[in-house]
C-alpha cells in the first residue's frame, strides 16, 4: 500500500483514508548490506584461511595462524562499517517520526484546552448576565434593564456560535489529530520487531565469527557451516524489516503535509466565521445602547468620585 495515500479530504463530514502499511506488518525481504558475501559461497582468499594447512592445493602453509585471527578481526571491524551507515539513516528518518509523534501530541493537547477554554469563556459570559438580569437594580431602572437584556441575548448568540465553531473544530481537527497519532504505536512495534531482529542477526553473526578465527578443523568446520545457515535466514529478516522501514518511513513523513492542510484550512475557516458572526452580534447590541460608552479616564474618575462618596458614611468610617 502507497503509505503516502493517506491524504484526507476534511471538512464538516471529513473522515480518514487507511494508514500506511508499514503500520501492520513488516514482511517483506531484502538485502542491506550489499558487500556481505553469501556465507554458502566463500571468496577464494576465504577457503585458503578456512581450508586445513595440510590440504594439497587448498592452504598456504606460508600464512601463520596469527594472520587467521587478525584477518577476522578486520572482518568484524568491516561488518561494523557496514552496518553504521544503514543505522545512521535509520536513526535519522525514525528521529523524524518521534518528533512528528510529540508535535502531534502536543498539538491535539492545545487545541482541546483552547476548545475547552472558548467554551467555558461564553458559558461564563451566559451566566454574567443571567445575574446581572436578577439583579435588584434592573427592577429600579427600566433603561439599566433594557440594556442587560440586550446583553443577555447577544451573549446567548455568542454561546451558540461558539458552541458551533468548537464542534467544527472538534470534526476536523482534534479527531483528525487523534486519528493520525494512534498510527505511531503500530509503527513503534515495527521499530522494535526490527531492533529484535537486529540483535538475533548480530549475535548469530558474532557466532559465525567465532568459528572463523578457530584453527580449521573438521568439527569447527562443521560448526561454521552449521552457524552460516542458522545466521542466512535471521540476516534476511532483519534486512527485510529494515528495508521497509527505511523505503515507507519518509514517505509517511512527507505524508502528514496532505493529511493536515485540509484540516487547519477548517480551523482558519471556522474562526473566521466566528469572528464575522461576533462582529454581527457586538454591532447589533451597540447599536442598541442609549448612550455612548464613557471614556476609560472618564469612567475611572466618576467610579472614584462615587467610591469617595461612599466611603463619607458614617457605617464604613475607620475607627
Amino acid at each position: 500500500m502507497d503509505i503516502a495515500g493517506s491524504h484526507v479530504a476534511l471538512s464538516r463530514g471529513q473522515r480518514s483514508q487507511p494508514y500506511p502499511n508499514i503500520l501492520v506488518s513488516c514482511q517483506h525481504e531484502t538485502s542491506f548490506l550489499s558487500n556481505q558475501s553469501d556465507p554458502a559461497q566463500p571468496e577464494p582468499h576465504r577457503r585458503s584461511l578456512c581450508a586445513s594447512p595440510s590440504s594439497p592445493g587448498q592452504g598456504d602453509p606460508a600464512i601463520p595462524h596469527t594472520h587467521q585471527h587478525t584477518w577476522g578481526s578486520q572482518k568484524r571491524v568491516l561488518g561494523a562499517k557496514a552496518i553504521a551507515p544503514v543505522e545512521r539513516d535509520f536513526e535519522r528518518e525514525y528521529g523524524k517520526l518521534q518528533q512528528l509523534e510529540e508535535q502531534t501530541r502536543r498539538l491535539q493537547k492545545d487545541m482541546k484546552k483552547s476548545t475547552d477554554a472558548d467554551l467555558a469563556m461564553s458559558k461564563s459570559a451566559v451566566k454574567i448576565s443571567l445575574d446581572l438580569l436578577s439583579n435588584p437594580l434592573c427592577e429600579q431602572d427600566q433603561d439599566f434593564l433594557n440594556m442587560v437584556t440586550a446583553l443577555d441575548t447577544a451573549m446567548k448568540r455568542m454561546d451558540a456560535f461558539n458552541q458551533e465553531k468548537v464542534n467544527q473544530i472538534q470534526k476536523t481537527v482534534i479527531e483528525p489529530l487523534k486519528k493520525f497519532g494512534s498510527v505511531f504505536p503500530s509503527l513503534n512495534m515495527a521499530v522494535k520487531r526490527r531492533e529484535q531482529a537486529l540483535q538475533d542477526y548480530r549475535r548469530l553473526q558474532a557466532k559465525v565469527e567465532k568459528y572463523e578465527e578457530k584453527e580449521k578443523t573438521g568439527p569447527v568446520l562443521a560448526k561454521l557451516h552449521q552457524a552460516r545457515e542458522e545466521l542466512r535466514p535471521v540476516r534476511d529478516d532483519f534486512e527485510a524489516k529494515n528495508k521497509q522501514l527505511l523505503d515507507e518511513m519518509p514517505r509517511f513523513y512527507h505524508s502528514r503535509l496532505d493529511y493536515f492542510q485540509p484540516s487547519f484550512e477548517a480551523l482558519i475557516r471556522a474562526q473566521v466565521g466566528y469572528y464575522s458572526e461576533m462582529q454581527k452580534i457586538f454591532g447589533d447590541l451597540t447599536q442598541q445602547l442609549d448612550q455612548p460608552g464613557h471614556p476609560d479616564e472618564q469612567r475611572e474618575r466618576e467610579n472614584e468620585a462615587r467610591l469617595s462618596e461612599l466611603r463619607a458614611l458614617s457605617i464604613v468610617a475607620d475607627d
